[in-house]
């Protein structure tokens, strides 16, 4: 199995460059006008501002190469970096991608990868416009992200008011539904729920599916507030309620929950990069958008029916919500 000691460093890259979308412009006019390759790249800024998020996946943090293909990291490294784009009202038109890399992993292993970061590109448009290749024992991913905000003005955490709605876009609950299977060693074969298999769910936490469009659309309807949900709904909101110093209720029978889930999972799950938004109360709301609390005075605070959520509102690395 041929290895990337075997290929050495420039012959690597000269790989992952074949699999990669390089050069051409995206939909946004995010052009690159000068690609990977020279020290440094050159873009273009459509409106003279750039949007920027970067992220880091580890090995056995994010990902563990036994649950998730190649090809399943490279979406889920794209996709995360996109939906903090998306959740500024953003567009994402290209990144820079890099890797540290053991030098016995097989090179199909980094080519797959490179095949799911360049599927992830392909609906935006998007391009690579470089990166840098280490060596090093486990496989760590740094994506940093450029976007456009085609004119519009970033949608910011910390605009929510007393009385706007508190909306979501996207799926809840899938990714930890099948991070559950996962752990608890389900293969993915049998039925979860009516119209929810294991299968579903754990193609969700592999590949996360965030609803890009939803966040320009929401920035044109008006809203006042977002983000993306990355580490739980509620461990999320308390960002939104902290910045915009309000206090948020989430009203558990308007929250979207699929066949096969839990509330706990709905409430509490991280990775599915649903959007919250939070808009104006009589703003009719952009399609793929739902109700599901609305924004009080007071302390900043997140509240389920009005009462304290009672555990963690989600994930964090040290220490816990």
């Amino acid at each position: 199995m041929e290895t990337i000691d075997d290929v050495g460093e420039f012959g690597l890259i000269a790989r992952i460059q074949a699999r990669l979308p390089l050069t051409e412009p995206g939909p946004a006019g995010g052009e690159v006008l000068v690609p990977s390759g020279d020290d440094a790249a050159v873009l273009a800024i459509p409106d003279g501002r750039l949007v920027t998020s970067t992220d880091l996946l580890l090995e056995g943090r994010h990902f563990r190469r036994d649950w998730s293909s190649a090809r399943d990291v490279g979406h889920k490294a794209a996709a995360q970096n996109f939906s903090d784009i998306a959740a500024m009202g953003g567009v994402p038109t290209s990144l820079l991608l890099s890797l540290v890399l053991p030098g016995d992993l097989p090179v199909a292993w980094v080519e797959e990868f490179a095949d799911g970061v360049a599927a992830e590109c392909a609906p935006l448009g998007a391009v690579v416009a470089g990166g840098d290749l280490v060596r090093g024992d486990l496989i760590t991913i740094s994506v940093t992200v450029f976007g456009t905000l085609e004119g519009r003005a970033p949608v910011l955490r910390s605009g929510a008011r007393p009385g706007d709605a508190v909306c979501v876009a996207g799926r809840l609950g899938w990714s930890a539904a099948g991070l559950e299977l996962l752990a608890a060693g389900s293969p993915g074969a049998g039925e979860a729920g009516p119209g929810g298999s294991e299968a579903d769910f754990l193609l969700a936490h592999r590949r996360p599916a965030p609803p890009y469009a939803a966040g320009p659309e929401a920035a044109r309807a008006g809203a006042t507030a977002m983000l993306d949900v990355s580490d739980g709904l509620l461990a999320d909101l308390e960002h939104l309620a902290v910045a915009g110093r309000v206090a948020v209720d989430v009203e558990s029978a308007l929250v979207p929950i699929a066949p096969g889930l839990r509330l706990d999972q709905v409430l509490t799950g991280g990775e599915d990069h649903a959007l919250v938004a939070t808009f104006a109360p009589d703003a009719p709301l952009p399609a793929g958008w739902r109700r599901i609390g609305s924004v009080h005075a007071g302390p900043p605070a997140v509240t389920v029916d009005g009462k304290p959520w009672d555990g963690p509102g989600g994930f964090s690395h040290f220490g816990k919500y």
